[in-house]
């Protein structure tokens, strides 16, 4: 009688064992039929969303040095070093520069500017070995903006939220295809169109 209770015993765990090991591969073939997420970075980079918020450029030209920037910003980051002319009676704009290593890329420097001089670019890799390379000075501020799409050597990919109806894999959509839903200047027209 023992002997039958451990058999009974022993083949209860044993049903047991095969049934988590059954879960675990149902969770392993789930994965399997889902759509790579995977992205071969450096060759293949995700394209950043419309709002996107990376590195800021900055147009020295357009700067009127009114330090509005540094009065929004939550850290008072950006440096604007200027002198008075006493010809024009105006600020002169010497130095400005943004120290990325700090910055919290809130967006309200380029939003409160008064001479649209700052503006969000879709640059991420701001990746530096010493951390005083991440101070941009005027010069490097006003490098024009890394476009994802605009390298030949980087396959762009839209991200799943931004792919075409229908498409469930970005690898295989160009850049260029019209993603699901509708802008908002298009939502605008339908409603002017409902109002008139």
């Amino acid at each position: 009688m023992k002997f039958l209770n451990q058999v009974k015993e022993y083949a209860k765990e044993s049903v047991q064992a095969a049934k988590y090991i059954g879960q675990g591969l149902s969770v392993t073939f789930d994965h399997m039929r889902r759509r790579p997420i995977t992205v071969q970075y450096p060759y293949e980079k995700l394209i950043p969303s419309e709002r996107f918020r990376g590195r800021i450029h900055f147009e020295f030209d357009k700067c009127i040095a009114c330090e509005v920037c540094v009065r929004v910003c939550p850290i008072n980051l950006p440096v604007v070093d200027w002198e008075f002319n006493k010809e024009t009676k105006k600020k002169k704009l010497n130095h400005y520069s943004i120290d990325f290593g700090v910055c919290i890329f809130c967006g309200n420097c380029v939003e409160f500017c008064p001479t649209n001089c700052l503006s969000m670019t879709e640059e991420y890799e701001l990746a530096a070995y010493d951390r005083h390379e991440l101070n941009y000075d005027n010069v490097a501020l006003g490098r024009l903006p890394y476009k994802v799409t605009d390298d030949p050597m980087v396959t762009p990919i839209r991200e799943f939220a931004y792919l075409p109806k229908g498409a469930i894999d970005g690898h295989n959509v160009a850049h260029t295809a019209k993603r699901a839903g509708k802008r908002p200047e298009e939502i605008l027209d339908e409603m002017d169109k409902e109002n008139k």
